[in-house]
């Protein structure tokens, strides 16, 4: 039987904590806050995200993880026991991602459940590439664009 993306997130979710928005925003005003992962990819990040969050597409997270690729990122490498937030659009990417950093020893790692979505509804700040501040109502429109037709499969 052919598995789809819904049944590896399916399968990962029982093995991944996550949090919810408001949760992380009170855990970023600590003196200690996590780390913010944010997988997705690089125009994504561009056009909004949570201050201060590091960027590691999902297509290099493994690489990123670890010394000895082009891709390392040594602050990453070095948080195998820091608390980590992985961030997404939606919450399903931070999942996958979250889980796989669990199998490469990552010890305190966990999801944001509902992603940017949910952050953006929960009315928290988010950045341009700029650091400048992103209207509410433009990530909304970014992150309700309506699919093709050929996304669909109604082609």
């Amino acid at each position: 039987m052919m598995k789809r993306y819904k049944d590896f997130i399916a399968e990962c979710l029982p093995h991944v904590r996550e949090i919810m928005p408001w949760d992380l925003a009170e855990a970023l005003k600590t003196t200690t806050p996590p780390l913010l992962l944010d997988v997705r990819e690089g125009n994504e990040f561009a056009a909004f995200h949570i201050a201060h969050s590091l960027h590691v597409p999902r297509g290099i997270l493994e690489t990123a993880c670890e010394y000895g690729y082009e891709e390392t990122v040594p602050s990453l490498v070095k948080a195998r026991e820091q608390e980590i937030v992985v961030i997404c659009r939606s919450g399903n990417r931070s999942v996958l991602a979250a889980y796989v950093m669990q199998l490469m020893g990552y010890q305190n790692v966990c999801s944001l459940k509902t992603g940017l979505r949910g952050w953006n509804d929960y009315e928290q700040p988010l950045y341009d590439q700029e650091d400048n501040p992103v209207d509410p109502d433009t990530v909304d429109s970014i992150l309700n664009q309506a699919l093709t037709r050929e996304q669909l499969g109604k082609v």
